[in-house]
């Protein structure tokens, strides 16, 4: 049976058993090596690779610990469409990943507590794709839930 997108203000029940948490993103890059070390600046570490029958590296996956991951595709040429708008990433302690970020000469916004109550600093990896880099409070409405409000229009 074909569904359709959820509608606007419908409640969607998800059991514990289906969903755990985000399995992984996939980036499409023409630089392996330079989003390989940008990740590993940020603490991962390669878990596997894809190699073609050429044994040509074509993609790996990067491990960042409880089972999530970054894999990254080598392609000749990025694509337009599908493009990540932005994807967020927890880390323990926000003035160690701005300064680690900022040493390897990466722009790296400077830290702040956002609407949800979250430290966070952004920055682009190699790709152009945007970053959020987030540090959880006690406050943080990904921990404890509630309404953000923000000045937003579609």
């Amino acid at each position: 049976m074909k569904r359709g997108p959820t509608p606007p203000g419908a409640t969607i029940s998800v059991s514990a058993t289906t969903l755990v948490r985000l399995a992984h993103v996939c980036i499409e890059t023409t630089d392996l090596g330079a989003s390989e070390t940008f990740y590993q600046q940020l603490g991962a570490r390669r878990r596997f690779e894809f190699r073609n029958r050429q044994d040509l590296l074509i993609g790996m996956y990067m491990y960042f610990g409880e089972d999530s991951y970054i894999e990254l595709v080598l392609v000749a040429e990025p694509r337009p469409e599908g493009a990540v708008n932005h994807f967020a990433l927890q880390v323990t302690d926000i003035d160690t990943a701005y300064g680690t970020l900022a040493a390897a000469g990466i722009e790296v916004t400077p830290k702040e507590l956002g609407v949800d109550h979250t430290w966070m600093v952004t920055c682009r990896d190699p790709n152009g794709i945007f970053i959020e880099l987030h540090q959880y409070t006690d406050d943080s409405l990904q921990r404890r839930g509630g309404t953000c409000c923000i000045d937003y229009r579609p």
